[in-house]
C-alpha cells in the first residue's frame, strides 16, 4: 500500500490562561497539522507547533517544507516502510525540525492505524497512561503561589515554575526568583515536587546566585531547566559545577551533536527531549538511548501544542520511559481543540487512547 497524499492544515486554538515565560507570552497555540494518507484513505497525523523563540520554526515555514519537499518525496512510497520513510525525511532537509517531526509522527501514526493498534503498542509499549507535571506561568510571587495551590488541589504533584527575567540586575533577579520559589513552597507544603525553568533567562552568575539561595533556604527544588542561553555551554557547565541541584538541558540540545557536546563537557545532569525540537520519534529515541548510555537523566517534554503532538510524546514515554516525570501538560492549557479524541488528562496522568494510532481526528471530519 502506497502513500497517496500528504496534506497540511493550519490550526489555532486558545489557551484558558495566558502562558508566560522568560522568552514569550502566548494566548493561543499556532500549529501545522500534517496528514499522511494511504491508498485506502487511512490518515496519520503529526504536528509542527510554531515556536519562534525556541526552534525558530513557523507554521508558514513548516507548511512550505512539507508541501514543496517532504510531501512530494513521500508520495508513492510504501506506507509500511516507516524506517525507510523517516530516514528519507531526516536526510531531505537541514533544520526544519518541526516539519520533519510532524511528518515523522504522521508516518508512525498511519502505520499504527494500519496495524490496528495504539501508537504506544506500535512502539513496543503496553502502558496506558503516563504522569505529567504542570507549568506555572511566570508571574508575581503571590500569583504563582495561588496558581500552585490551585494546581495541587486539582491533583498535580510536580509543578514546573517559570522563572528568569532577561535584563534584570543580578541581585534583583536572584531576589525576585527566590521569593517566587519560597512563596510557592509555603503554599504547597513539603510533599510536592518543584522544578524550575529559566528558559535561558539568567546569566551564569545569576543562575548560581539564585540556585544557591534556594539551596541555602532549604526549598527542595528537584531540578533547574536551561538556566542560561542555549549556546553558552561553558556557562551551563560552570553553573552545573557550582550547584547541587541537578541541571536540565533543554534549548541547548536539539540533536545528537548537541547532546554529545553537553555530555563531553559535563554541562548538565539531564536532557529534555522534545519531538518538535529534534525532528520526531526516531531522533528522540536516539537521544534517549544516548543519554541512558552515559548515565544522564532523561525527560520528554512538549512545546505548546495540541493533543496530536502531546499524544505522540506521551506514547514515546509510555513505550521507552524516562528517569524524571515528563513535561506533557501542553494540551491541558487548551480551552478548545482543533482535533477530536486522543489523549485525556485526569489529575496528573495523561491517558492514552484505546483506538489505533494517536486516536485523533480533525475537528469537522
Amino acid at each position: 500500500m502506497t502513500i497517496k497524499d500528504v496534506r497540511t492544515h493550519r490550526v489555532s486554538a486558545p489557551f484558558h490562561t495566558p502562558f508566560v515565560t522568560a522568552l514569550r507570552s502566548a494566548t493561543t497555540v499556532e500549529s501545522l497539522l500534517v496528514e499522511v494518507v494511504d491508498g485506502d484513505g487511512r490518515c496519520g497525523l503529526g504536528e509542527a507547533p510554531q515556536v519562534w523563540q525556541v526552534t525558530g520554526g513557523s507554521v508558514a515555514g513548516a507548511e512550505a517544507c512539507v508541501q514543496q519537499l517532504l510531501g512530494p518525496l513521500l508520495t508513492g512510497r510504501d506506507a509500511d516502510d516507516v524506517a525507510g520513510n523517516t530516514r528519507l525525511v531526516q536526510r531531505a532537509v537541514q533544520r526544519n525540525e518541526g516539519a520533519k517531526a510532524a511528518v515523522d509522527v504522521a508516518l508512525h501514526d498511519l502505520a499504527a492505524r494500519r496495524a490496528g493498534v495504539p501508537l504506544v503498542r506500535y512502539l513496543g509499549g503496553v502502558a496506558t497512561s503516563v504522569p505529567t507535571d504542570v507549568t506555572l506561568a511566570a508571574g508575581s510571587p503571590r500569583e504563582l503561589a495561588a496558581a500552585a495551590h490551585a494546581r495541587v488541589g486539582e491533583g498535580f504533584r510536580v509543578l514546573k515554575v517559570k522563572v528568569g527575567k532577561p535584563g534584570a540586575g543580578e541581585r534583583d533577579a536572584a531576589g525576585a526568583d527566590l521569593a517566587r520559589v519560597r512563596d510557592i513552597r509555603a503554599a504547597v507544603g513539603p510533599d510536592v515536587l518543584l522544578r524550575l525553568d529559566a528558559n535561558q533567562g539568567w546569566t551564569p552568575r545569576q543562575a548560581v546566585r539564585v540556585i544557591r539561595g534556594i539551596e541555602d533556604a532549604g526549598l527542595d527544588v528537584e531540578l533547574v531547566e536551561q538556566p542560561v542561553p542555549r549556546h553558552d555551554l561553558d556557562g551551563l557547565a560552570w553553573v552545573s559545577d557550582r550547584v547541587g541541584v541537578p541541571i536540565l538541558a533543554d534549548e541547548a540540545v536539539f540533536g545528537v551533536r548537541d547532546l554529545v557536546e553537553v555530555i563531553r563537557r559535563r554541562a548538565a545532569d539531564l536532557v529534555n527531549v522534545k519531538l518538535a525540537k529534534c525532528g520526531g520519534i526516531g531522533p528522540a529515541r536516539t537521544l534517549l538511548d544516548l543519554a541512558a548510555a552515559h548515565d544522564m537523566g532523561t525527560l520528554v517534554g512538549s512545546m505548546m501544542e495540541t493533543e496530536v503532538g502531546v499524544g505522540a510524546a506521551a506514547s514515546l514515554v509510555a513505550a521507552y520511559g524516562t528517569t524524571a516525570v515528563p513535561d506533557l501538560d501542553a494540551a491541558w492549557w487548551l480551552a478548545s481543540s482543533p482535533v477530536k479524541g486522543g489523549i485525556r488528562y485526569e489529575r496528573d496522568r495523561v491517558h492514552l487512547p484505546d483506538g489505533p494510532g494517536l486516536g485523533v481526528t480533525l475537528e469537522g471530519r
